[in-house]
């Protein structure tokens, strides 16, 4: 899929959403096209696929999807697989920026358990078990 089909397929997307949930989302929500390596892959196999941004001083509440990433672990899928990707990190992203402003943290403590349990899977995978 070109950027150009991901970026519509994203405005689409957004214009579906209850206005509630973009509420305080004032910086939007950005298509990058770089691909983004999380700082802590163990083999240059994980990515990030997006990002929610808080910053007060700064660009305001956003949301970074990077193009890049999700054609580098999923451009194999079909286009339909693809955009289904691409709606689940919209809505992982946006749940982030509703626990925010609800001072909850669930999610991350989720996206913790989920880098530990890859570091697990990536040590037993080299250890020998």
């Amino acid at each position: 899929m070109r950027i150009e089909e991901m970026q519509e397929a994203l405005d689409e997307l957004e214009k579906d959403l209850p206005q509630e949930i973009l509420k305080e989302l004032n910086g939007g929500i950005i298509l990058a096209e770089d691909s983004k390596m999380h700082p802590q892959s163990m083999g240059n196999d994980l990515f990030i696929l997006g990002e929610y941004h808080h910053e007060p001083r700064g660009l305001g509440r956003y949301v970074m999807i990077y193009y890049g990433s999700i054609m580098r672990t999923h451009g194999h899928l079909s286009r339909e697989k693809q955009l289904d990707k691409l709606k689940a990190v919209l809505y992982h992203e946006l749940f982030h920026h509703l626990e925010s402003q609800a001072g909850e943290r669930s999610l991350e403590v989720q996206d913790a358990i989920d880098l530990a349990r890859y570091k697990g899977r990536y040590k037993d995978r080299y250890a020998g078990k």
